[in-house]
């Protein structure tokens, strides 16, 4: 089931074109993963390089000796990883998709430094950003509604 998705940084500069085979997505949460993208895990999904198209294009910057990430620089929004010799595919990161909500995560990867607390949140109190005052003040006083 060969699909065709779009995706790309938060203020639209960079934006790409994703051939996926499946909706396999996963979590890395090693310490490279978690700094890069300054959270408890970085989502992500793979797939071969010659499926990415960027249409327009992403910067980089070399994050260890062994690996690269495509980034917007005037946005900062982190939109993958891809090693820097004979990588056959590139991952890119689940929420940078403009539709996200297909993909499931199928394993864990850098298990080494998983926060066991952060996985199952199911039983925490639920907000919706509109029953939240302090941000629905903010839109407002920017003269906009709150964006989905």
């Amino acid at each position: 089931m060969t699909k065709t998705l779009t995706g790309g940084c938060q203020c639209s500069r960079v934006r790409y074109t994703a051939t996926i085979e499946n909706d396999d997505a996963y979590l890395c949460h090693c310490r490279m993963c978690q700094r890069a993208t300054g959270g408890f895990a970085a989502a992500f999904v793979n797939l071969p390089l010659a499926g990415l198209t960027w249409d327009r294009a992403a910067d980089w910057y070399q994050s260890s000796p062994i690996a690269h990430r495509p980034f917007c620089s005037a946005c900062g929004t982190p939109l993958g990883f891809a090693f820097l010799k004979n990588a056959q595919g590139i991952d890119i990161t689940v929420g940078s998709f403009d539709d996200p909500s297909a993909f499931v995560p199928t394993q864990h990867s850098g298990v080494e430094s998983m926060h066991e607390a952060w996985l199952d949140t199911a039983g925490l109190p639920r907000q919706r950003s509109t029953e939240i005052e302090s941000v629905v003040g903010h839109w407002k006083a920017a003269g906009m509604e709150i964006p989905e």
